[in-house]
């Protein structure tokens, strides 16, 4: 009975896991549209996003610190400014759209075109070299490009202003995560653990968005009646709470991933990041609205099936890796994690380098639960 006993228990405690990770990746994504019906400064809640997970992020750094005794990485200006600028100018302006294009776009439109970036992340990855080539990879293309077009099709809810920037949020995503790869292959900085890497990236994030939102909200977020010209503290209350509960959610998808990665498998955050998009859609027609036809939901098969291939061919690929070597591939190629990572929640900037630290913190997983605990 034991053998049973402990199958049941491992079962329930990954499906836990999984409805815990959606609460919140599910959560952000109809959270960031329900909240631009009415407040139009999406650069502003970004911004705002931004600084909690800050402040989340140096108060859990501290409470690492204190458990386990010993200071955390903290990088000198000189390998900050250029080793992590890059990274974090990328990601903010990859969030900083894709929350813009909820102004425009439905939540279903744009669950499939942030899929397109696992087109770009395989480009990049390409022209890096971080990526081998396999012919593959062409079935793969032809699958998600075709997908796209086809739930594009004669759509009664497509605008064309909203899908180019979530077109360009994904191009971005597509540098931004080949970069972070590059990044995090740099063992010598030190940003294995992926709350050190949330320290690091929010303030030049917010740094490199903030000319955007200057640009384009800061004359009519000065003067809005929602915050600085607010005639009641109520309603000035009411809004900062709206965007903290942003934020909190943000930082809780990144902790949600690395639990779930951790405590079961990169593979698992794959499976169930496929089911997240089907209920995502599901949820944006029962509630929001949105309207598909037979084709378009024929098109995010498609597309679902090209994502599913290639996490199938890298997990067949990596099957017959050694401990050793499979541990040297997630190292130097975690492509895998990284399109996972985006196709679901790209708008999220707490969820940046969990997948590929959880990683291999599953690899390893006695040795590392010795010395870190799971936050």
């Amino acid at each position: 009975m034991a053998c049973p006993t402990q199958f049941i228990c491992k079962a329930l405690r990954s499906v836990g896991l999984v409805l815990f990770y959606y609460v919140f990746s599910i959560g952000i994504t109809f959270y960031n549209k329900w909240l631009m019906k009415d407040f139009h400064f999406p650069l502003f809640m970004t911004l705002v996003h931004l600084v909690i997970i800050f402040c989340f992020s140096t108060l859990t750094r501290f409470a690492m610190q204190c458990w386990m005794g010993k200071p955390r990485v903290t990088l000198p200006w000189k390998v900050y400014l250029s080793k992590v600028a890059p990274t974090a100018l990328a990601t903010a302006l990859d969030i900083g759209l894709s929350n813009w294009s909820f102004l425009f776009i439905t939540i279903s439109l744009y669950t499939m075109t942030k899929s397109s970036a696992v087109l770009f992340i395989l480009f990049f990855s390409l022209v890096f070299k971080l990526e081998e080539p396999n012919p593959f990879l062409i079935l793969v293309v032809l699958l998600i490009t075709s997908g796209l077009f086809m739930f594009t099709l004669k759509s009664t809810q497509f605008n064309l202003e909203g899908f180019i920037m979530v077109l360009l949020a994904s191009f971005i995503g597509g540098i931004r995560w080949t970069l972070t790869q590059v990044l995090m292959q740099k063992a010598e900085l030190g940003l294995q653990n992926p709350i050190d890497t949330m320290y690091h990236l929010q303030p030049l994030m917010f740094l490199g968005l903030f000319p955007l939102f200057l640009l384009n909200e800061g004359l009519s977020v000065s003067t809005t009646e929602k915050l600085f010209r607010v005639s009641e503290l109520s309603h000035l209350l009411y809004s900062l709470l709206t965007l903290s509960v942003g934020g909190m959610l943000a930082f809780g998808l990144g902790f949600s991933e690395f639990l779930l990665v951790s405590r079961t498998s990169s593979l698992t955050l794959s499976i169930a990041g496929i089911f997240k998009e089907v209920c995502t859609l599901l949820l944006a027609v029962e509630f929001m609205g949105d309207k598909m036809s037979t084709v378009n939901w024929l098109g995010f098969a498609v597309c679902l099936s090209g994502i599913s291939l290639h996490i199938g061919l890298k997990t067949y690929y990596n099957k017959g890796k050694t401990h050793s070597d499979y541990l040297f591939l997630t190292c130097t190629n975690p492509v895998l994690t990284l399109i996972t990572a985006v196709h679901l929640n790209s708008h999220s900037p707490a969820s940046l380098l969990s997948h590929h630290y959880s990683q291999i913190n599953s690899l390893l997983q006695p040795q590392l639960h010795l010395t870190e605990p799971v936050i």
